[in-house]
């Protein structure tokens, strides 16, 4: 049968080959963040279950407990782990296969002329499907070691100039805002909810690792791909989609249709008038205070505005009166001359609602994030 090989090598033109060749040998690949500590790392290989290890070394370890895959296998990925414990998400080549291809259409995608630039962390499906959908069309492709905000600018100031060697990449929000956009012809931004008034040239996407990537670009869903939203929550159907979890577990279900093969994404969201969606957040991070329901991300995004906040995070304390409280983490843009809270309460009162309005506001250095770009909540203390 098959195996499973975990690929622990930083990004670079060694990982692409090292995936490229467990792919020729009809194996999945299960890619590794070497930044791990060893027991987080332990726990990931426990999770995944691999039967051997590419190491930063080239050299090859047999472990005595991994699991084979399936025919037709490519990739186990670990989601993220914001809220808990890593899962491997399995995809098949076609799955693969339909992510690249629906998402080069939609971009318009020419490998003669155009090019990605990977640059985000490839054990995480944003960062890997950059390189995944540039091996399956055969679009040229450069992939550093980890984000450098100088080095990106470099690459992308080389290729607007050099026929086009790179013209694409994949950016999370934080990544964004340390680079000029200008430097690139398409930017996907994904891995949290995107800043308000972005370049024309910056995409806005929204799926996860059991997506295969993102599946829906500003607003609207790829080709072959279906949303619907159940009782608040987005749900997704598409050829892209996880054939399982690494346990056997299948997560879809039966949809509005009647068929099957739907994704609960656990995403409260909703469409528009003119069949865009719109997504609210995790259903499991609405704060009720009140009785009132508020999104975090509805939030963050209109108190990001304030010209004192950098960057902020909102999530929610336990409150004897209201149940939970609204809270404001934010990041002064001016360390010396920090927003108030009243100064935010009063924009989230006049634009969204009086109990979207944060009741608390923690000053802090920075906010705590995944290795993709979403910030942790649980760790917002």
């Amino acid at each position: 049968m098959p195996e499973l090989v975990a690929i622990d090598l930083p990004g670079g033109r060694g990982f692409v080959d090292a995936l490229q060749a467990v792919w020729d040998t009809g194996d999945a690949a299960a890619p590794l963040d070497p930044r791990l500590p060893p027991p987080a790392a332990r726990a990931l290989l426990a999770a995944l279950r691999p039967t051997r290890v590419v190491g930063a070394d080239g050299a090859i370890t047999r472990l005595q407990d991994g699991v084979p895959v399936d025919d037709g296998d490519a990739l186990v990925m670990a989601t993220s782990g914001s809220t808990g414990a890593p899962r491997g998400v399995v995809l098949t080549h076609d799955a693969v296969a339909a992510s690249a291809w629906a998402t080069s259409a939609r971009l318009a995608v020419d490998p003669t002329a155009h090019g990605w630039l990977g640059c985000l962390p490839l054990a995480h499906i944003g960062g890997l499907a950059v390189v995944t959908r540039a091996l399956v069309t055969g679009t040229p492709l450069t992939v550093l070691p980890r984000f450098d905000a100088d080095q990106v600018a470099a690459v992308g100031r080389a290729g607007s100039g050099s026929g086009g060697v790179v013209t694409h990449t994949s950016l999370v929000a934080t990544a964004l805002r340390r680079i000029d956009p200008g430097l690139f012809h398409t930017i996907l931004l994904g891995g949290a909810a995107p800043p308000g008034d972005l370049p024309a040239n910056v995409v806005a996407t929204y799926g996860m690792t059991e997506t295969g990537s993102g599946v829906v670009y500003d607003g609207i869903p790829l080709d072959g791909v279906d949303v619907a939203v159940v009782d608040g929550e987005v749900l997704l159907r598409g050829a892209m989609l996880l054939r399982a979890y690494r346990d056997g577990t299948d997560p879809t279900v039966a949809g509005p249709d009647g068929g099957g093969g739907w994704l609960p994404t656990g995403d409260g969201g909703r469409l528009d008038d003119d069949g865009r969606l719109v997504v609210h957040g995790r259903l499991a991070e609405v704060v009720v205070t009140g009785g009132e329901k508020v999104w975090p991300v509805a939030v963050e995004q209109l108190l990001a505005t304030h010209p004192g906040v950098a960057e902020v995070a909102v999530w929610k304390r336990p409150d004897a009166e209201w149940g939970d409280r609204v809270v404001a983490w934010a990041v002064p843009a001016d360390p010396s001359a920090p927003p108030t809270l009243r100064s935010l309460a009063d924009l989230a009162t006049a634009t969204l609602s009086p109990w979207a309005a944060p009741k608390e506001l923690v000053l802090v250095d920075a906010l705590p994030r995944t290795p993709s770009g979403k910030v942790r909540r649980t760790d917002l203390r």
